[in-house]
């Protein structure tokens, strides 16, 4: 009887204490000096990621500074091949008066020699006869006074009639020659002007292309600097996966640790332990309720068909009150990226589908719509409202989300994208449409 008795002790104690489990042999268990160094090294790799952020950050905003000078070059060159035009037109019109002038002067010359010509024929004739003369020396001629008095009267009624023809054919001469020099004149200014508005063109196309081979330059730049942190940021998530591993190494290290001083214990009491810390760590939390966003507002509204488009692909001149369209040609930058072939928005056409969604229709073109609402001091500006750059708007608007950022169509090439404002060139006040 006591035997069972002990036999039934000891197996209750078996099912209430168990069987200690066996302590694996120690894992791996890295030195202080590997960790600290490994963790050197991913701080290394951090901060460099850092710097080159930093440098991004100011490449790409010199990189938007030049496509807003090859803007502004671009429209200065369209100026310049509008004002030759108008002068090649101008000198064009002067070619045709002048030409016109010189028929005329030389027209008048010729009816003064023809006048001349027929007036000393006549006075030859009329001297022949001894009837009448077309000089003074007639007058030694004269045979009586009689014939002297007839020649006189003679010389009298061609002085009436052919000379007097003959002053006004010079007089007509006179006033084409001088129609002919002020012709030639405007001829010479046009021409100057024709000159001038070529060089301007040369130069401003020149000026044009420096703009174009500067922002290509930074493009590059600025390419090379996003491979550069792509490249150290994929060094840094294997320096951290480094110091992960070797952390871990260590944790595990310290739990064997742990883990052996423990030996002793029940793996029954382990167990329970371990599935209570385990149930307690993967208890499911009570999700927090976010704060509503904004629904039913006009803003929001606005805000949500902007942000609807990220990633469409920015086209010159695309975009209307429905969604993006085809780019169309600008004779440069743009054409050089193909916008006319693509499907997009630009940035004002961008504002046109954002605000056409609670009615208010805005012209396509930045300038104008910067005008279309009640100006607010860029320190107010709110969600919801358009922000510009350069002379009256002009350049580039985007729309404010808040919390220092933006959504924009920003330049060819590019795609529609939230992005942090960029104050350079801004405008001092926001317009508010709402």
């Amino acid at each position: 009887m006591l035997t069972r008795l002990s036999a039934v002790v000891v197996l209750m104690s078996a099912v209430l204490t168990g069987t200690a489990a066996a302590v694996p042999p120690p894992p791996p268990n890295p030195g202080d000096a590997e960790i600290s160094a490994s963790r050197a090294e991913a701080d290394a790799k951090a901060a460099r990621v850092g710097e080159l952020t930093g440098r991004l950050t100011q490449a790409e905003s010199r990189l938007q500074e030049l496509m807003d000078d090859v803007s502004y070059k671009r429209e200065l060159a369209n100026k310049a091949r509008v004002d030759l035009e108008t002068a090649i037109s101008e000198a064009e019109a002067a070619r045709r008066e002048a030409t016109a002038a010189r028929v005329q002067a030389d027209a008048a010359s010729r009816a003064v020699e023809e006048s001349r010509r027929a007036l000393d024929e006549f006075a030859a004739a009329s001297y022949a006869q001894g009837s009448t003369v077309g000089s003074f020396s007639a007058y030694f001629g004269a045979k009586s006074p009689e014939d002297l008095l007839a020649r006189a009267q003679l010389l009298e009624a061609v002085s009436s009639s052919s000379l007097n023809q003959l002053e006004q054919v010079t007089r007509d001469q006179g006033v084409a020659a001088n129609l002919d020099a002020a012709a030639r004149a405007a001829l010479q200014k046009s021409e100057a002007k024709q000159a001038a508005a070529d060089e301007a063109k040369k130069v401003a196309e020149q000026a044009q292309q420096v703009a174009v081979d500067a922002h290509t330059a930074q493009a590059v730049a600025t390419a090379q600097l996003q491979s550069d942190k792509d490249a150290v940021e994929r060094e840094l998530v294997a320096a951290r996966g480094e110091v992960n591993s070797l952390e871990a190494q260590r944790r595990q290290y310290d739990q064997w640790v742990e883990a052996k001083k423990r030996e002793e214990e029940e793996n029954a009491r382990r167990a329970a332990a371990a599935a209570a810390v385990q149930a307690a760590a993967q208890a499911p939390r009570r999700p927090v309720a976010a704060p509503a966003a904004p629904s039913g507002s006009r803003v929001q509204t606005v805000i949500s068909r902007a942000l609807s488009q990220r990633g469409v692909i920015y086209a010159w001149g695309g975009g209307n009150y429905y969604g993006p369209t085809y780019g169309v040609r600008d004779g440069g930058v743009a054409d050089s990226f193909g916008d006319y072939r693509k499907i997009g928005f630009d940035c004002s056409g961008l504002m046109m589908y954002a605000f056409a969604g609670v009615g208010v229709y805005l012209p396509h073109y930045s300038g104008y719509q910067y005008n279309s609402g009640r100006k607010v001091p860029l320190s107010q500006m709110a969600p919801g409202d358009m922000i510009f750059w350069g002379p009256g708007g002009g350049t580039h608007v985007a729309l404010y989300l808040g919390g220092g950022m933006m959504v924009e169509a920003p330049h060819s090439g590019a795609v529609v994208r939230i992005s942090p404002v960029r104050y350079g060139g801004i405008m001092p006040f926001v317009t508010r449409m709402l």
